[in-house]
């Protein structure tokens, strides 16, 4: 039966280069989203190499565990991981948003295997993916399922009418990933739409909750740790506080990099800061 993997002795190399891939995969379409991509990397790698059962050889691989990144935008970050996973060639990340290509702007499950759920359009995320959750509970399976959501993506009502119904179903088999970067295409989400206090409100739709440094390896592998053995019927979610464009100095906490392709001068700026070890 496959399993997860044993990560790699140096996770943090890792994800300087999954990093490096999405500057240079956005430089090459000439269009995408860095700052989220960014700010989420870190979380998918740990998930990816470390928690999650998958196999890239059978994606639809019955007993896999299902993670559906709600906030598609951030597909450079979910392409990154998945080559290098071996789902596809890392060859095929420079077709990011070309015609043809599998790695759409927003994930497609139609054109790229591994795909459990097309999304993009914000709020839709953790509905499907508490759909996976009673389905596993019914059919007696033992998978879980991920969602990882945008902060901006919180202010959606869908979101919380998931959030609200999750532990009524007892979906401890559930677990929701908070990308808390503060930045959404038209400013500070605290200024735009306020969701907080965000922890507070979980815990009080009875939510098991974690807020922790989404950057610091260590603490994002311990909050998966106690997620995964959750069995007392409460859903679990992990408020990781990041930083937009997360390694790079000049899109670090900068809306303008939410949507904004570098050229070439910013995105060998930008390789040069992240090999560097920002």
């Amino acid at each position: 039966m496959p399993t997860a993997t044993t990560a790699p002795t140096d996770l943090k190399a890792l994800t300087k280069h999954l990093r490096h891939d999405i500057i240079r995969m956005i430089e090459a379409a000439g269009n995408g989203h860095p700052g989220g991509s960014l700010s989420i990397i870190d979380l998918l790698a740990v998930l990816y190499w470390k928690f999650l059962k998958h196999d890239p050889k059978q994606p639809a691989w019955e007993g896999r565990d299902r993670f559906i990144l709600s906030k598609g935008h951030a597909c450079p970050a979910l392409y990154a991981v998945m080559a290098h996973r071996g789902y596809f060639p890392t060859t095929d990340l420079l077709t990011l948003r070309k015609l043809g290509s599998p790695l759409q702007g927003h994930p497609d499950r139609l054109r790229l295997p591994g795909i459990e759920f097309s999304t993009g359009s914000l709020g839709q995320g953790l509905s499907v993916g508490l759909g996976m959750a009673m389905a596993a509970k019914l059919d007696k399976k033992d998978f879980k399922t991920v969602v990882a959501l945008g902060d901006g993506e919180l202010q959606e009502g869908q979101c919380w009418e998931a959030f609200m119904a999750a532990p009524k179903f007892k979906l401890d088999n559930l677990i929701a990933i908070v990308d808390h970067n503060n930045g959404q295409i038209d400013g500070p989400v605290n200024e735009v739409m306020n969701i907080e206090p965000l922890t507070d409100k979980l815990r009080s739709f009875n939510w098991e909750v974690q807020a922790i440094d989404g950057h610091d390896l260590a603490a994002i592998e311990k909050a998966f740790a106690k997620a995964w053995a959750a069995k007392d019927g409460r859903p679990q979610a992990i408020v990781a506080k990041t930083v937009k464009g997360k390694g790079v100095s000049f899109m670090e906490n900068n809306i303008a990099w939410h949507g904004n392709a570098p050229k070439k001068d910013d995105a060998d700026k930008a390789c040069t800061e992240i090999k560097n070890g920002r």
